[in-house]
């Protein structure tokens, strides 16, 4: 018996097209809001946080060293801080940027994150003032990632990210260039 060879359709020819690393992409991890005070002022800050990021409440952030120029002690409340993350971060984000004019310094970005100040909370579009809280400024910090960050941060078997896995100054700045229309002096 003869074995009979079956011919294998041929396959055609397909270009590969090369897609972008899915682990380059660029993301904001979190906003963080943040006030220093301290008694009354430190409560007003508190009620300035919470008015903004409504359900949300906010953390004091307590002095770990002592500075006695400033008459700060350990354990002492210093200020106050909010995180907001993924949908609720980029609509507050877009809000705040609108208070600086969607304008900012190239020396406000660092790797990985940028930061900026707002003096008056009454400058934040969709904002009013508010007697029991007067005029106070707040920080913003927005922090960037790649995803991978896990093998950092998990506890069992954590590993190292490389340098090129950081975020740098410039590619911060055309992602906020290209998403949020912001312009860098």
């Amino acid at each position: 018996m003869a074995k009979e060879t079956k011919a294998k359709p041929a396959k055609p020819a397909v270009e590969k097209v090369k897609s972008p690393n899915a682990m380059r992409n660029i993301r904001i991890e979190k906003v963080i809001l943040s006030c220093g005070g301290v008694d009354k002022e430190l409560a007003k800050a508190k009620k300035l946080l919470e008015l903004m990021t409504a359900p949300r409440k906010s953390q004091i952030i307590k002095s770990s060293k002592r500075i006695p120029d400033f008459a700060v002690s350990p354990g002492m409340e210093v200020g106050v801080r909010v995180t907001l993350r993924g949908r609720d971060a980029i609509e507050l984000l877009k809000r705040l940027l609108g208070s600086v004019d969607n304008v900012l310094k190239k020396k406000q970005v660092a790797p990985d994150h940028f930061s900026f100040g707002i003096k008056e909370y009454i400058e934040i579009p969709g904002m009013e003032y508010q007697r029991d809280i007067g005029i106070r400024g707040l920080n913003v910090t927005v922090v960037f990632n790649r995803p991978g960050i896990r093998v950092q941060r998990k506890k069992i078997k954590s590993g190292c990210l490389p340098k090129k896995q950081h975020v740098t100054q410039m590619e911060i700045i055309n992602y906020m260039g290209d998403n949020f229309k912001t312009k860098f002096k």
